[in-house]
């Protein structure tokens, strides 16, 4: 499994990645660095930068901060056998509500604490920079499938918004520029 280096790891900035991730199903694996590991959710449709599509996020295991770095081929035999993208990344701020509006929280203890707290209560809010998504989101869970519990992975209205957004328009890898393809070519060549 190759691993890219893309986050700075002397930054004291908080993480996330979204992973491109053709197994079973094709679906995004949307990661948020809470402390040293990485609460996740499976969105099969992808994000969004437009506020008037909510998009299904269903909750999965955490993953380690290290997997942020994975771009490769999960060989077949394996659980998510498959080509993975690192279809975005970049650095997130907890945001809390106020009388004046969102608030960005900087310092990153009482950032992790909004966040554990936001997760335990089924709605988190953040500011993305990423390479291909940026502005103010929101995680909210609604009920459970089964044993896992769903959210909704919502985009606030900002500078950022894009009407009719669709990340099936954006097939690259904001690391090495390789399509899902290309990435298991490259694999199978290697």
């Amino acid at each position: 499994m190759k691993q890219t280096s893309i986050i700075d790891e002397s930054s004291d900035d908080l993480v996330f990645v979204i992973h491109k991730h053709q197994a079973t199903r094709l679906h995004y694996d949307f990661r948020l660095q809470v402390g040293m590991t990485m609460p996740s959710w499976v969105v099969p449709k992808g994000p969004t930068l437009d506020p008037s599509l909510k998009r299904l996020a269903m909750q999965v295991n955490d993953h380690t901060l290290e997997y942020r770095k994975f771009e490769g081929v999960i060989p077949p035999g394996s659980v998510g056998a498959g080509p993975v993208m690192i279809w975005d990344y970049g650095t997130y701020i907890p945001e809390i509500e106020t009388k004046e509006g969102r608030e960005k929280i900087e310092d990153k203890k009482f950032a992790n604490e909004v966040m554990r707290k936001g997760m335990e209560k089924g709605e988190i809010k953040f500011f993305l920079k990423g390479e291909k998504l940026k502005g103010s989101f929101a995680l909210v869970r609604t009920r459970m499938f089964g044993s896992k519990p769903a959210w909704l992975l919502i985009k606030h209205k900002d500078e950022f918004v894009q009407i009719g957004y669709d990340a099936k328009n954006y097939d690259f890898s904001a690391v090495s520029g390789l399509s899902l393809d290309e990435i298991m070519k490259k694999n199978k060549a290697t």
